[in-house]
């Protein structure tokens, strides 16, 4: 996440860890490491995470022997991300680089990777189709562009079932813009099947279509997703659901695998 001013995101960080801890924000990651675990290969990889925030995303990648760079404009969120891999005992399997995603320039130099994320970034964006631009010039040929962002087709079936608002659901069927919640910040909602063609316009192949939090956001019950047993079970549909169609089209998030043929 990054593109506002780093202060935007750093008086958020508070609430965004919250999210993180809470179920939903677990499903995410979870099912995101998945996803990606279908396409990776089995030997160490190059990851570069733009705007990779805190890390949660990389320092499950560098679990599983992958070396990582993160890429990030807010400083608390990079000391975050220090602190979660120390923790982790992965120190050296990560690089951390402070400065805006959107700027090639700070990440590209004479490196290329063999996997690049776009994760929760795009929405932020006055220019996303840039964004991925980017970040296909980050990649090797043959290498991973993964991309996540809320699904549009989402809000108007949230807003009606968890906020019960159904005057709210019928106006965002006409607008792709709304409000972020955890950080307070305006939102620009981009279609799955738009991005997907800025990747094939960029030399890039979409091998993965997934949905993530199929289930969960419609769910009002969260106290019960609080339960270890529920919570189980709810993941293990949840993956199950990732990449079942017509499931990724209601998800929450859409998440978009693509490789760069040339």
């Amino acid at each position: 996440m990054s593109n506002p001013p780093g202060p935007t995101f750093e008086s958020g960080l508070d609430a965004w860890r919250d999210w993180q801890d809470a179920p939903w924000g677990r499903l995410r990651y979870a099912q995101a490491e998945a996803n990606l675990a279908r396409h990776l290969s089995s030997g160490p990889s190059q990851i570069l995470d733009l705007a990779g925030g805190d890390g949660a995303d990389a320092v499950r990648l560098a679990r599983l022997g992958h070396q990582v760079t993160i890429v990030d404009n807010t400083p608390g969120m990079l000391a975050a991300a220090h602190s979660r891999f120390a923790e982790a005992g992965l120190a050296d399997c990560v690089r951390l680089i402070e400065a805006d995603a959107t700027d090639p320039r700070a990440y590209l130099g004479t490196d290329t990777y063999d996997v690049v994320l776009c994760h929760n970034l795009i929405q932020y964006l006055s220019d996303p189709a840039a964004m991925i631009i980017a970040a296909r010039s980050a990649v090797r040929t043959g290498g991973l562009v993964s991309v996540m962002a809320i699904n549009p087709a989402s809000e108007p079936l949230f807003r009606a079932t968890r906020d019960l608002d159904p005057a709210a659901a019928l106006a965002a069927l006409d607008t792709d813009e709304a409000m972020g919640r955890t950080f307070g910040i305006p939102v620009r909602h981009q279609p799955a099947e738009r991005v997907a063609q800025w990747l094939t316009d960029n030399g890039c192949r979409v091998v993965g279509h997934y949905g993530i939090r199929s289930v969960n956001d419609y769910v009002r019950d969260n106290e019960r997703k609080q339960d270890p047993e529920f919570f189980d079970a709810l993941l293990r549909l949840e993956l199950a659901l990732s990449d079942r169609m017509p499931y990724p089209l209601i998800a929450r998030f859409y998440h978009l695998v693509a490789e760069a043929e040339h």
